[in-house]
């Protein structure tokens, strides 16, 4: 099938372009390389350097005709988001309503939406969480997937328009860049590796920092393969289950470069504090049961393995 993938030069899009591609799939990329890099793109896509906001998108979807279009452009940080809602606001619902007129327009057929776990749960009651629980987001970003989860419904109810929604936990792995929270594990790489002690956030209760559900983005690619024909009008989380707070996560970072032979100074057995900033959830692990019997997805990475072929790439990259 053709799939046009928003955000394909990304890390999480262009990982999954791949993937579509390995599948057999003619796959489309919309990218304003904002965040995305031309390095990323696989040479068997088809390209257009275009924001999902601009007028000129209609163009490419008259032309190409997608299937299904797998949603992966945004705005991504929480950070970001409470000092800028208004450009959140615009990239992250106005870019998707955009999407979605074109795609009712030119018959697209199917949305896979990459919404958040880790964010729009806000601080849940229940750990793991599961999509029963009620979304309670505490970031403009937050905000912004929820809401495009309500236009997805509004569309499918008045156009007939398919979707899936798959809530990510915090997605990490090969081309992540180290922007924000978003990409911790990049962040931490990278000044380990140049020789930086990274900063752990966290609140006075919680010295090791806050937890969170760290998911390789291979186990990410396949369930969007999967949710090309599964989970019709589902929200699905996609997660490890796993809850780790950032200490253990530096610590596997830590030993994995330890056995590549770097990061070797004693100075990384402690890394800096930091207060918790303005948005920063204190818990967070999704149950992902639910993909199991939906989609038949279960991750294949646990922290040690995805951690150890994530150090791999940055090292020789």
């Amino acid at each position: 099938m053709k799939i046009l993938v928003t955000g394909g030069a990304g890390f999480i899009g262009s990982n999954v372009v791949d993937g579509f591609i390995d599948a057999g799939h003619e796959v489309v990329i919309v990218d304003n390389l904002f965040t995305g890099k031309r390095v990323n793109i696989n040479n068997k896509a088809k390209f257009y350097l275009m924001d999902v906001r601009s007028e000129e998108l209609k163009k490419v979807f008259e032309m190409e005709r997608p299937d299904v279009v797998d949603h992966h452009a945004a705005q991504m940080s929480v950070p970001a988001s409470v000092e800028d809602p208004d450009f959140d606001a615009r990239v992250n619902v106005l870019g998707v309503v955009n999407i979605l007129q074109c795609a009712v327009k030119y018959g697209t057929k199917k949305i896979i939406f990459s919404s958040t776990g880790g964010a729009i749960y806000g601080d849940a009651e229940v750990i793991p969480t599961p999509e029963t629980s009620p979304a309670s987001p505490l970031s403009p970003y937050a905000i912004t997937k929820r809401t495009t989860e309500l236009y997805l419904n509004f569309y499918a109810a008045q156009y007939g328009l398919k979707y899936t929604v798959l809530r990510y936990a915090n997605v990490y792995g090969p081309r992540q860049v180290p922007h924000a929270e978003a990409g911790v594990v990049s962040i931490f790489m990278e000044k380990m590796i140049t020789g930086d002690i990274p900063t752990i956030y966290h609140y006075e209760e919680s010295p090791d920092g806050m937890t969170r559900d760290y998911c390789y983005v291979k186990d990410i690619v396949r369930a969007n393969k999967l949710a090309l024909t599964a989970g019709d009008m589902e929200i699905i989380n996609i997660s490890s289950g796993v809850e780790t707070n950032t200490m253990q996560l530096y610590m596997a970072i830590v030993d994995s470069l330890r056995e590549k032979g770097a990061a070797k100074d004693s100075k990384f057995d402690k890394p800096n504090k930091g207060k918790a900033r303005a948005g920063d959830l204190k818990r967070s692990c999704l149950d992902n049961s639910k993909a199991a019997n939906v989609l038949n997805w279960h991750p294949e990475y646990d922290l040690k393995k995805g951690i150890a072929a994530t150090v791999e790439h940055h090292l020789h990259n």
